[in-house]
């Protein structure tokens, strides 16, 4: 039963007129005579009588009449929820750098402007990201590699990332404006965990040029990393972010590494077969992908 054929029994009844309830809702006449007679036919019973030169309904009419006015009630109140995406959970991928030093203050304005939307953050490295956001199992990822595209996914580019060798003060890389892939010969390299682009690239730099590199250390997590830098145990490459309020504190110095490859882009990606709720696309605007060129 359509909804239409409903509203249109409420008109009668409020008007007694199929010719004012044919006025008020924009139809013909004999349209609402044909929708009446059609719900009558699917509830078995007659439902509207001619007294006089009204219509008025029929002790069936009475007794469908709260229900029919119940049923267009929660129709309009399940479009607004719909529409709002008021409840829910959005689904985050993303890597620990950009989790800890990225996201925290977008997160804290999206929840304001959708309270109650759940938020799971779920980390991985790329790759594991990327192939989840195309099964269906995470609604967004964002990930820094160098510029992405996927036949499947849509991809924004939110902004630059600068990667940076860090190191203790006293180093002697100290006063230096950039570090080129000659200058980690014989540096004790404290690596990210496998997985992670950045490190890929500094390891596929190193090879290439044929550089001697020792890695010493290899963490999956970045406090790690920079207290054994602080503690002069090696170097790291990490991007700038990671590391911004030790550079304040002055208890690290971190200086670019210049490679045509070192490009890395912090990237928005969901699936092009993703609906987009309200709440999702409340969460793209506002992290600035809207503003973006797709790749």
């Amino acid at each position: 039963m359509e909804l239409t054929y409903l509203r249109t029994f409420c008109e009668v009844a409020k008007h007694g007129s199929f010719t004012r309830a044919a006025e008020y809702l924009g139809y013909a006449q004999s349209s609402i005579t044909t929708q009446i007679q059609r719900l009558e036919e699917s509830y078995g019973a007659v439902l509207v009588e001619r007294f006089g030169r009204s219509m008025r309904l029929t002790i069936a009419g009475e007794a469908l009449l709260p229900y029919a006015k119940e049923v267009l009630r929660l129709h309009e109140e399940s479009k607004e929820v719909v529409s709002r995406q008021s409840k829910g959970t959005l689904s985050i991928g993303t890597i620990e750098t950009l989790a800890a030093y990225y996201l925290p203050p977008h997160l804290q304005t999206y929840r304001q402007q959708y309270p109650d939307i759940s938020i799971m953050l779920q980390p991985g490295n790329e790759p594991i990201i990327i192939e989840q956001v195309k099964e269906g199992a995470l609604d967004v990822g964002i990930i820094l590699d160098p510029p992405f595209s996927d036949p499947e996914l849509h991809t924004h580019v939110l902004r630059e990332e600068e990667l940076v060798i860090i190191a203790n003060p006293e180093h002697r890389f100290k006063g230096l404006n950039a570090i080129q892939a000659e200058d980690l010969a014989g540096e004790p390299l404290i690596l990210t965990e496998d997985g992670c682009t950045y490190r890929a690239m500094l390891l596929k730099v190193l090879r290439g040029s044929e550089i001697d590199f020792k890695p010493s250390y290899e963490f999956g997590n970045l406090e790690a990393i920079k207290q054994c830098v602080v503690y002069g145990l090696g170097v790291a490459l990490l991007p700038r972010i990671a590391v911004a309020d030790e550079i304040r504190k002055r208890q690290l110095i971190a200086v670019p590494f210049a490679h045509p490859e070192c490009k890395f882009y912090t990237q928005l990606i969901y699936s092009k077969k993703k609906w987009q709720s309200k709440a999702f696309l409340g969460f793209v605007d506002l992290i600035g992908a809207g503003n973006h060129q797709n790749l």
